[in-house]
Protein backbone atom coordinates (compact mmCIF):
# COMPACT_ATOMS: atom_id res chain seq x y z
CA UNK A 1 0.00 0.00 0.00
CA UNK A 2 3.07 2.51 0.50
CA UNK A 3 3.45 2.36 -3.17
CA UNK A 4 0.55 4.11 -4.19
CA UNK A 5 0.45 7.42 -3.88
CA UNK A 6 -1.75 9.04 -0.93
CA UNK A 7 -4.67 10.40 -2.91
CA UNK A 8 -5.14 6.85 -4.10
CA UNK A 9 -5.00 5.04 -1.29
CA UNK A 10 -7.80 8.43 0.39
CA UNK A 11 -9.88 6.93 -2.86
CA UNK A 12 -9.50 3.50 -1.86
CA UNK A 13 -10.46 4.09 2.34
CA UNK A 14 -12.99 6.31 1.25
CA UNK A 15 -14.74 3.45 -1.20
CA UNK A 16 -14.15 1.06 1.63
CA UNK A 17 -16.38 2.88 3.78
CA UNK A 18 -19.27 3.77 1.59
CA UNK A 19 -19.49 -0.37 0.61
CA UNK A 20 -19.38 -0.81 4.12
CA UNK A 21 -21.96 1.57 4.75
CA UNK A 22 -24.25 0.57 1.98
CA UNK A 23 -23.94 -2.92 3.20
CA UNK A 24 -24.75 -2.43 6.58
CA UNK A 25 -27.81 0.04 5.20
CA UNK A 26 -28.85 -2.62 2.52
CA UNK A 27 -28.88 -5.15 5.58
CA UNK A 28 -30.89 -2.68 7.64
CA UNK A 29 -33.50 -2.10 5.64
CA UNK A 30 -34.09 -5.82 4.64
CA UNK A 31 -34.29 -6.76 8.34
CA UNK A 32 -36.75 -3.75 8.57
CA UNK A 33 -38.91 -4.94 5.83
CA UNK A 34 -38.95 -8.23 7.42
CA UNK A 35 -39.67 -6.94 11.13
CA UNK A 36 -42.18 -3.78 9.32
CA UNK A 37 -44.75 -4.79 11.75
CA UNK A 38 -42.82 -3.74 14.79
CA UNK A 39 -40.38 -1.38 13.27
CA UNK A 40 -43.39 0.81 11.35
CA UNK A 41 -45.06 1.48 14.63
CA UNK A 42 -41.57 2.57 16.24
CA UNK A 43 -41.18 4.96 13.51
CA UNK A 44 -44.59 6.26 13.71
CA UNK A 45 -44.63 6.94 17.43
CA UNK A 46 -41.11 8.68 16.83
CA UNK A 47 -42.52 11.15 14.40
CA UNK A 48 -45.69 11.44 16.60
CA UNK A 49 -43.49 12.07 19.80
CA UNK A 50 -41.51 15.08 18.32
CA UNK A 51 -45.04 16.49 16.97
CA UNK A 52 -46.54 16.21 19.96
CA UNK A 53 -43.80 16.45 22.57
CA UNK A 54 -44.30 20.70 22.38
CA UNK A 55 -48.27 20.12 23.82
CA UNK A 56 -47.03 17.54 26.67
CA UNK A 57 -44.18 19.91 27.97
CA UNK A 58 -46.97 22.72 28.24
CA UNK A 59 -49.10 20.47 29.95
CA UNK A 60 -46.23 18.88 32.45
CA UNK A 61 -45.02 22.94 32.87
CA UNK A 62 -48.39 23.81 34.25
CA UNK A 63 -47.84 20.53 37.06
CA UNK A 64 -50.23 18.32 35.61
CA UNK A 65 -48.69 14.65 35.86
CA UNK A 66 -46.71 13.23 33.54
CA UNK A 67 -48.97 10.16 32.69
CA UNK A 68 -52.04 12.21 32.19
CA UNK A 69 -50.69 14.77 30.31
CA UNK A 70 -49.44 11.90 27.97
CA UNK A 71 -52.73 10.48 27.97
CA UNK A 72 -54.05 13.71 27.10
CA UNK A 73 -52.28 14.58 24.20
CA UNK A 74 -52.29 11.24 22.72
CA UNK A 75 -56.72 11.69 23.19
CA UNK A 76 -56.14 14.59 21.52
CA UNK A 77 -54.30 13.65 18.27
CA UNK A 78 -56.76 10.53 17.84
CA UNK A 79 -59.48 13.23 17.57
CA UNK A 80 -57.73 15.77 15.55
CA UNK A 81 -56.62 12.41 12.85
CA UNK A 82 -59.87 10.67 13.24
CA UNK A 83 -62.15 13.76 12.52
CA UNK A 84 -59.95 14.80 9.56
CA UNK A 85 -59.90 11.61 8.03
CA UNK A 86 -63.83 11.53 8.83
CA UNK A 87 -63.96 14.91 6.84
CA UNK A 88 -61.92 14.06 3.95
CA UNK A 89 -63.47 10.79 3.39
CA UNK A 90 -66.77 12.19 3.70
CA UNK A 91 -66.26 15.20 1.55
CA UNK A 92 -64.46 12.82 -1.19
CA UNK A 93 -67.51 10.77 -1.15
CA UNK A 94 -70.06 13.30 -1.80
CA UNK A 95 -68.48 14.87 -4.55
CA UNK A 96 -67.36 11.42 -6.70
CA UNK A 97 -70.70 11.36 -8.39
CA UNK A 98 -69.99 14.92 -9.12
CA UNK A 99 -65.77 14.21 -10.26
CA UNK A 100 -67.28 11.83 -12.54
CA UNK A 101 -69.89 13.51 -13.90
CA UNK A 102 -67.61 16.43 -15.36
CA UNK A 103 -65.33 14.32 -16.61
CA UNK A 104 -68.44 12.79 -18.41
CA UNK A 105 -68.87 16.69 -19.89
CA UNK A 106 -65.84 17.16 -20.34
CA UNK A 107 -64.88 13.61 -22.61
CA UNK A 108 -68.34 15.13 -24.53
CA UNK A 109 -66.58 18.68 -25.19
CA UNK A 110 -63.09 16.67 -26.45
CA UNK A 111 -65.20 14.35 -28.38
CA UNK A 112 -66.78 17.36 -30.24
CA UNK A 113 -63.46 19.01 -30.99
CA UNK A 114 -60.97 16.24 -31.34
CA UNK A 115 -62.93 12.80 -32.20
CA UNK A 116 -61.72 9.65 -31.25
CA UNK A 117 -59.66 11.07 -28.25
CA UNK A 118 -62.76 12.94 -26.32
CA UNK A 119 -64.71 9.39 -27.03
CA UNK A 120 -62.43 7.39 -25.13
CA UNK A 121 -62.28 9.85 -22.14
CA UNK A 122 -66.02 9.35 -22.69
CA UNK A 123 -65.81 6.10 -22.13
CA UNK A 124 -63.61 6.45 -19.55
CA UNK A 125 -65.90 8.04 -17.30
CA UNK A 126 -69.17 6.31 -18.30
CA UNK A 127 -67.02 2.93 -17.43
CA UNK A 128 -65.86 4.62 -14.32
CA UNK A 129 -68.41 3.05 -11.92
CA UNK A 130 -69.05 -0.26 -13.41
CA UNK A 131 -64.61 -0.70 -13.47
CA UNK A 132 -64.77 0.45 -9.32
CA UNK A 133 -67.72 -2.12 -9.06
CA UNK A 134 -65.24 -5.20 -10.81
CA UNK A 135 -62.65 -4.06 -8.53
CA UNK A 136 -64.62 -4.07 -5.45
CA UNK A 137 -66.05 -7.96 -6.36
CA UNK A 138 -62.21 -9.09 -7.08
CA UNK A 139 -61.57 -7.38 -3.24
CA UNK A 140 -64.44 -9.11 -1.95
CA UNK A 141 -63.21 -12.22 -4.04
CA UNK A 142 -59.76 -12.14 -1.16
CA UNK A 143 -61.89 -11.10 1.81
CA UNK A 144 -59.80 -12.97 3.91
CA UNK A 145 -56.57 -11.12 2.92
CA UNK A 146 -58.02 -7.68 2.88
CA UNK A 147 -59.09 -9.10 6.44
CA UNK A 148 -55.78 -9.39 7.77
CA UNK A 149 -54.32 -6.51 6.47
CA UNK A 150 -57.04 -4.23 8.05
CA UNK A 151 -56.45 -5.98 11.01
CA UNK A 152 -52.84 -5.80 11.05
CA UNK A 153 -52.65 -1.73 10.42
CA UNK A 154 -55.13 -1.55 13.14
CA UNK A 155 -52.63 -3.19 15.40
CA UNK A 156 -49.85 -1.19 14.10
CA UNK A 157 -52.00 2.01 15.05
CA UNK A 158 -53.04 1.20 18.50
CA UNK A 159 -49.58 -0.08 18.95
CA UNK A 160 -47.88 3.49 17.61
CA UNK A 161 -50.32 5.17 20.42
CA UNK A 162 -49.50 3.19 23.27
CA UNK A 163 -45.22 3.96 21.75
CA UNK A 164 -46.26 7.43 21.80
CA UNK A 165 -47.71 7.39 25.10
CA UNK A 166 -44.64 5.57 26.63
CA UNK A 167 -42.50 7.84 24.66
CA UNK A 168 -43.74 10.82 25.97
CA UNK A 169 -44.23 9.85 29.98
CA UNK A 170 -40.59 8.55 30.14
CA UNK A 171 -39.01 11.23 27.49
CA UNK A 172 -37.15 11.88 30.99
CA UNK A 173 -34.97 9.09 31.07
CA UNK A 174 -33.82 8.67 27.22
CA UNK A 175 -31.11 9.91 27.67
CA UNK A 176 -29.65 8.18 30.59
CA UNK A 177 -31.09 5.08 29.07
CA UNK A 178 -29.13 5.85 26.11
CA UNK A 179 -25.86 6.45 28.17
CA UNK A 180 -26.27 3.25 29.34
CA UNK A 181 -26.48 1.40 26.60
CA UNK A 182 -23.31 3.40 24.68
CA UNK A 183 -19.75 1.70 24.92
CA UNK A 184 -17.17 3.00 26.95
CA UNK A 185 -16.31 6.31 26.41
CA UNK A 186 -18.55 7.21 23.48
CA UNK A 187 -21.84 8.10 25.31
CA UNK A 188 -21.35 12.09 24.89
CA UNK A 189 -21.15 11.61 21.32
CA UNK A 190 -23.80 9.07 21.34
CA UNK A 191 -26.33 11.52 23.31
CA UNK A 192 -24.83 14.26 21.07
CA UNK A 193 -26.03 12.47 17.87
CA UNK A 194 -29.90 11.45 19.29
CA UNK A 195 -30.57 14.72 20.16
CA UNK A 196 -29.40 15.79 17.03
CA UNK A 197 -31.18 13.79 15.09
CA UNK A 198 -34.38 14.00 17.24
CA UNK A 199 -33.95 17.70 17.01
CA UNK A 200 -33.67 17.33 12.95
CA UNK A 201 -37.24 15.30 13.19
CA UNK A 202 -38.87 17.08 15.70
CA UNK A 203 -38.13 20.48 13.86
CA UNK A 204 -39.17 19.02 10.60
CA UNK A 205 -42.73 17.69 12.12
CA UNK A 206 -42.76 20.97 13.78
CA UNK A 207 -42.50 23.36 10.43
CA UNK A 208 -44.41 21.01 8.47
CA UNK A 209 -47.55 20.85 10.84
CA UNK A 210 -47.34 24.81 10.70
CA UNK A 211 -46.81 25.04 6.41
CA UNK A 212 -49.55 22.97 6.52
CA UNK A 213 -51.86 24.79 8.65
CA UNK A 214 -51.03 27.86 6.90
CA UNK A 215 -51.55 25.93 3.27
CA UNK A 216 -55.00 24.34 4.28
CA UNK A 217 -56.33 27.93 5.44
CA UNK A 218 -55.05 29.98 2.40
CA UNK A 219 -56.55 27.38 0.38
CA UNK A 220 -59.82 26.86 2.10
CA UNK A 221 -60.40 30.30 2.36
CA UNK A 222 -60.02 30.10 -1.13
CA UNK A 223 -62.48 27.72 -1.73
CA UNK A 224 -64.89 28.79 0.39
CA UNK A 225 -64.73 32.19 -1.55
CA UNK A 226 -65.42 30.18 -4.72
CA UNK A 227 -68.05 28.50 -3.61
CA UNK A 228 -66.20 25.06 -3.88
CA UNK A 229 -68.33 21.89 -2.13
CA UNK A 230 -66.36 20.33 0.16
CA UNK A 231 -63.86 23.17 1.18
CA UNK A 232 -63.56 22.03 4.85
CA UNK A 233 -62.84 18.26 3.29
CA UNK A 234 -60.77 19.67 0.44
CA UNK A 235 -58.38 21.45 3.46
CA UNK A 236 -58.02 18.68 6.11
CA UNK A 237 -56.86 16.92 2.46
CA UNK A 238 -54.32 19.66 1.43
CA UNK A 239 -53.12 19.89 5.76
CA UNK A 240 -52.62 15.38 5.58
CA UNK A 241 -51.14 15.96 2.00
CA UNK A 242 -48.59 18.61 2.99
CA UNK A 243 -46.41 15.70 5.49
CA UNK A 244 -45.51 14.09 1.72
CA UNK A 245 -43.14 17.51 0.01
CA UNK A 246 -44.03 17.98 -3.20
CA UNK A 247 -46.39 15.16 -4.38
CA UNK A 248 -49.21 15.76 -1.59
CA UNK A 249 -49.52 19.48 -2.22
CA UNK A 250 -49.64 18.18 -6.19
CA UNK A 251 -52.13 15.56 -5.17
CA UNK A 252 -54.36 17.30 -2.67
CA UNK A 253 -54.72 20.33 -5.32
CA UNK A 254 -55.53 18.15 -8.31
CA UNK A 255 -58.37 16.72 -5.94
CA UNK A 256 -59.17 20.87 -5.43
CA UNK A 257 -59.68 21.53 -9.30
CA UNK A 258 -61.12 18.30 -9.93
CA UNK A 259 -64.07 19.10 -6.98
CA UNK A 260 -64.07 22.87 -8.43
CA UNK A 261 -64.84 21.69 -12.25
CA UNK A 262 -67.57 19.19 -11.07
CA UNK A 263 -69.99 21.56 -9.69
CA UNK A 264 -68.61 24.32 -11.00
CA UNK A 265 -67.77 24.29 -14.46
CA UNK A 266 -64.42 25.20 -16.40
CA UNK A 267 -63.77 28.68 -14.81
CA UNK A 268 -63.94 28.33 -11.27
CA UNK A 269 -61.81 25.09 -11.61
CA UNK A 270 -58.81 27.47 -13.43
CA UNK A 271 -59.29 30.26 -10.25
CA UNK A 272 -59.07 27.17 -8.03
CA UNK A 273 -55.83 26.45 -9.90
CA UNK A 274 -54.67 29.61 -9.23
CA UNK A 275 -55.06 29.89 -5.70
CA UNK A 276 -53.11 26.38 -5.11
CA UNK A 277 -50.45 27.65 -7.67
CA UNK A 278 -50.01 30.95 -5.06
CA UNK A 279 -50.45 29.26 -1.94
CA UNK A 280 -47.36 26.92 -3.07
CA UNK A 281 -45.01 29.60 -4.30
CA UNK A 282 -46.04 31.22 -0.72
CA UNK A 283 -44.59 28.29 0.87
CA UNK A 284 -41.75 27.69 -1.42
CA UNK A 285 -40.34 31.12 -1.17
CA UNK A 286 -41.56 32.30 2.06
CA UNK A 287 -42.98 30.09 4.58
CA UNK A 288 -40.14 27.45 4.06
CA UNK A 289 -37.21 29.69 4.42
CA UNK A 290 -38.62 31.45 7.04
CA UNK A 291 -40.57 28.90 9.19
CA UNK A 292 -38.09 26.16 9.05
CA UNK A 293 -34.51 28.35 8.85
CA UNK A 294 -33.54 26.62 11.78
CA UNK A 295 -34.24 23.03 11.06
CA UNK A 296 -32.62 20.79 9.02
CA UNK A 297 -32.23 21.80 5.80
CA UNK A 298 -32.57 20.01 2.40
CA UNK A 299 -31.66 20.71 -1.19
CA UNK A 300 -35.41 19.98 -2.88
CA UNK A 301 -32.95 17.19 -5.14
CA UNK A 302 -32.25 15.55 -2.05
CA UNK A 303 -35.99 15.50 -0.20
CA UNK A 304 -37.30 14.11 -3.94
CA UNK A 305 -34.71 11.19 -4.05
CA UNK A 306 -35.51 10.09 -0.54
CA UNK A 307 -39.32 10.31 -1.21
CA UNK A 308 -38.65 8.24 -4.12
CA UNK A 309 -36.27 5.60 -1.98
CA UNK A 310 -39.15 5.51 0.46
CA UNK A 311 -41.74 5.04 -2.19
CA UNK A 312 -39.70 1.97 -4.12
CA UNK A 313 -39.46 0.45 0.02
CA UNK A 314 -42.53 0.97 1.64
CA UNK A 315 -44.39 2.46 -0.59
CA UNK A 316 -46.86 5.40 0.84
CA UNK A 317 -46.11 4.53 4.50
CA UNK A 318 -42.20 5.14 2.89
CA UNK A 319 -42.79 8.20 1.29
CA UNK A 320 -44.19 9.63 5.01
CA UNK A 321 -41.78 8.39 6.90
CA UNK A 322 -38.62 9.10 4.19
CA UNK A 323 -37.86 12.91 4.51
CA UNK A 324 -37.92 13.68 8.45
CA UNK A 325 -35.75 9.75 8.56
CA UNK A 326 -33.78 12.11 5.70
CA UNK A 327 -33.44 15.34 8.37
CA UNK A 328 -32.97 12.32 11.58
CA UNK A 329 -29.51 11.41 9.29
CA UNK A 330 -28.40 15.33 7.87
CA UNK A 331 -28.79 16.08 11.96
CA UNK A 332 -26.02 13.55 12.70
CA UNK A 333 -23.67 14.32 9.85
CA UNK A 334 -24.07 17.87 11.20
CA UNK A 335 -23.36 16.89 14.52
CA UNK A 336 -20.34 14.87 13.74
CA UNK A 337 -19.08 17.26 10.51
CA UNK A 338 -19.35 20.31 14.04
CA UNK A 339 -17.69 18.19 16.36
CA UNK A 340 -14.70 16.65 14.05
CA UNK A 341 -14.06 20.22 12.33
CA UNK A 342 -13.64 21.60 15.64
CA UNK A 343 -10.84 18.99 16.42
CA UNK A 344 -9.10 19.33 13.25
CA UNK A 345 -7.10 22.81 12.97
CA UNK A 346 -5.47 21.30 16.36
CA UNK A 347 -4.43 17.70 14.88
CA UNK A 348 -3.26 18.89 11.95
CA UNK A 349 -1.08 22.19 13.61
CA UNK A 350 2.56 21.49 12.66
CA UNK A 351 4.46 22.10 15.76
CA UNK A 352 6.22 25.55 15.77
CA UNK A 353 9.82 25.02 16.26
CA UNK A 354 10.39 27.28 19.53
CA UNK A 355 13.35 30.18 18.96
CA UNK A 356 16.73 28.96 20.73
CA UNK A 357 17.45 31.32 23.47
CA UNK A 358 19.52 34.38 22.54
CA UNK A 359 23.30 34.09 24.53
CA UNK A 360 23.35 36.01 27.52
CA UNK A 361 26.15 38.90 27.63
CA UNK A 362 27.33 37.75 30.99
Amino acid sequence: MQLLPVPVRRFAAWCAVLLLVSGVGYVGIRLCAELRTAVTPVLLALLGTALLGPLYRRLVNVHVNRSVAAMITCVAVVAVVGGAVYIVVAALIDTGDQIVSSLKDAGNSLADHFGAAGTSVDDLASNAKELLTKFGGTAASNVISGVSVVGETIAMAVLALLLVFFFLRDSDRAAGLLRSLSPHGTADLVEAMARRAFEGVEGFMRGTTVIALIDALCIGVGLLVLDVPGAFGLAALVFVGAYIPYLGAFLSGAVAVLVALADRGFVIALWVLGVVLAVQVLEGHVLQPMIQSRTVQMHPAVVMIAITAGASVAGVLGMLLAVPLTAAVFGVVHELRERYASQEPNSEMSPVTAPSPEPSDS
